[in-house]
């Protein structure tokens, strides 16, 4: 268990890297709390990650305070598909812990368009 703790944090600044342009990614959108870019192991044709500026490790873990910030991020989803023309053709998904392979919150937008 410690072991896997250890880990989780080592890469939980693995999205701040991509953000600072550290690691390379093809980012989609970007404004001043939210970034988006594409998963590097899609799922489907199309497969994005949707992904606060601020490293915020689990859903479990959020405060009243980031409330907004969270509903930013179902907004941006939607003017991301819209943009894409996959309205009407995607999912969302968060994940949590276990499900989780990068501990900071990230929303998944997948779609079999594209």
């Amino acid at each position: 268990m410690r072991r896997l703790l250890l880990i989780k944090q080592k890469m939980s600044s693995l999205f701040t890297k991509i953000l600072n342009k550290e690691i390379p990614s093809e980012m989609v959108f970007e404004n001043e709390n939210i970034f988006v870019i594409k998963d590097v192991n899609p799922e489907d044709t199309t497969h994005l990650l949707i992904i606060p500026k601020e490293e915020l490790d689990s859903i479990n873990n959020l405060e009243e305070k980031h409330k907004e910030l969270m509903w930013e991020m179902f907004f941006v989803a939607k003017k991301v598909a819209k943009d894409l023309n996959l309205l009407d053709w995607y999912q969302l998904r968060v994940n949590t812990w276990d499900y989780q392979e990068i501990p900071h919150i990230h929303m998944h937008l997948i779609s079999r368009r594209g």
